[in-house]
């Protein structure tokens, strides 16, 4: 049964139809609807393991600007260094961690995601598509922890449903 996403977000995807224009739409957009902090899309191509950050959002400028302006190969150590990253490749489910501190470290490396993000709470969403990782839709709360919600994860659901089809052809336009 597919679920009704908030109007906000329905308008944009019937307004858009060009990722630029729905992505740089639907973040801000997904941050006040989740209200987070911030929320970032990355964005790679599965064959050859290159990808960038291509769209953030941020609350405020209090918050890191997580967009990387060139595309760029994968370390080979990522899975191993960050477990929500390897299950992303593994076409897992998305991952909803209400606290990086007191996350299971089998889900969640605490200090590569406080070295490299910041966030106290996220949203891993995985953009998978035959069983191929396209790309990550983070949405963040940063200063503490939070509780995700049954409304927080059809929202997600149904955006990482509607956004895949429009990752892949991003990724594939650009490289």
């Amino acid at each position: 049964m597919q679920q009704n996403l908030p109007t906000v977000i329905e308008e944009i995807f019937r307004k858009n139809n060009k990722p630029d224009a729905v992505f740089s739409a639907l973040l801000p957009a997904l941050g006040e609807v989740l209200k987070c902090d911030r929320v970032f899309l990355y964005l790679r191509n599965p064959h050859t393991q290159i990808g960038k950050t291509a769209f953030c959002w941020r609350r405020s400028s209090d918050y890191p600007d997580a967009t990387t302006s060139d595309w760029q190969k994968e370390p080979e150590s990522l899975p191993d260094e960050d477990p929500l990253f390897a299950a992303a490749l593994h076409n897992k489910p998305s991952i909803f961690v209400e606290d990086v501190e007191t996350a299971n470290p089998e889900v969640l490396n605490k200090d590569f995601e406080q070295k490299n993000f910041g966030h106290r709470a996220l949203i891993h969403a995985h953009l998978c598509h035959n069983n191929l990782l396209w790309g990550i839709l983070q949405p963040a709360v940063f200063g503490q922890p939070r509780t995700w919600t049954e409304f927080d994860h059809l929202v997600i659901d149904e955006v990482t449903k509607k956004i895949t089809p429009i990752a892949i052809d991003y990724v594939k336009s650009e490289i």
